[in-house]
């Protein structure tokens, strides 16, 4: 059965401008918890002059997004010191609330020699959803035999007493209109703990045709006992498009690429790449943020669903 989305473009929310140092370009991928009924935190990664990304949030008006009530002033998580894994950028993915602690899983960006960069993933605990501290200075995602380079964006539920860990994960590169390019698929892994994972991890979903070489974090909600899983394809000569797919076990995935019912505009932020999609229920109404252009170098908007038929 053929169930199409639509969705309603709200237009752009946020987009750095030189507002601090730290915060100078870009609101990379949006991550939305909410906070209490009024307020809608969504994290984002912004960047300083050098391209180095920060962890910040933006808040807004949960009855009307477009409302924005607060901004970060500081970094909740920053860089890591020189030679760690996050030295050159830490990059939020997912953000979730349990035992009274908030746990957000970042990115390290790590800069290569004969390889352009290795992306695995960190942690860092919070009480309040403002101030957070990183559990360690190496990841909780580190690499392995069969994930060399990639074992990144980390999005998280707690369920049935325990955490769920759909992530991105790979050690290939592909050489792309004369570019190295990563390849990667999305896999799936548990933890009692939310801190300490296993090495081996389950396949999710795979690479299909020869356009595509990657994804981009997996964003997973569950609705009437199935899980849905948003997320963005690396689709070669164009950057990101989204993708979405169904499962009754979290593990073995149905894709339906062509539901998703939401694509590049004509012109504007987001005419050249939409990526990076986070879909949240909130007062009866079902939201997407997402990134356009260049990973979310021209900000964060978001879409309204009106219909799923």
């Amino acid at each position: 059965m053929v169930c199409n989305m639509k969705w309603e473009k709200k237009g752009l929310i946020f987009c750095a401008n030189k507002e601090y140092d730290w915060m100078y370009s870009h609101a990379m991928i949006p991550t939305p918890i909410l906070i209490n009924e009024k307020t809608l935190r969504v994290y984002c990664t912004f960047c300083d002059k050098e391209g180095r990304g920060r962890v910040g949030f933006v808040d807004i008006d949960s009855f009307n997004p477009k409302k924005i009530i607060n901004i970060s002033k500081e970094p909740i998580v920053d860089i890591g010191l020189p030679g760690t894994f996050d030295e050159n950028g830490s990059v939020v993915c997912s953000v979730l609330k349990e035992k009274d602690k908030y746990y957000l899983y970042y990115v390290g960006f790590e800069i290569g020699t004969k390889i352009r960069y290795r992306l695995l993933t960190g942690l860092a605990l919070g009480d309040d959803g403002l101030n957070f501290k990183k559990i360690k200075k190496t990841p909780v995602l580190e690499r392995t035999d069969k994930e060399l380079y990639f074992r990144c964006g980390p999005f998280v539920l707690f369920e049935e007493n325990k955490f769920k860990l759909w992530y991105v994960g790979g050690s290939d590169w592909e050489i792309i209109d004369d570019k190295m390019m990563p390849v990667y698929r999305i896999k799936y892994a548990e933890s009692e703990d939310g801190i300490h994972w296993p090495e081996e991890s389950i396949l999710c979903i795979d690479i299909e045709n020869e356009n595509e070489h990657g994804f981009g974090r997996p964003y997973v909600i569950k609705d009437k006992n199935i899980y849905k899983m948003f997320y963005s394809i690396r689709v070669k000569h164009k950057g990101y498009r989204l993708g979405y797919a169904e499962s009754v076990d979290g593990i073995h995935w149905e894709r339906k690429d062509n539901e998703i019912g939401i694509d590049v505009s004509e012109n504007g932020w987001d005419s050249e790449m939409i990526c990076y999609s986070a879909v949240i229920n909130i007062h009866g109404k079902t939201y997407m943020f997402y990134n356009g252009n260049e990973f979310g170098k021209t900000g964060f908007g978001y879409a309204e669903l009106i219909s799923w038929d």
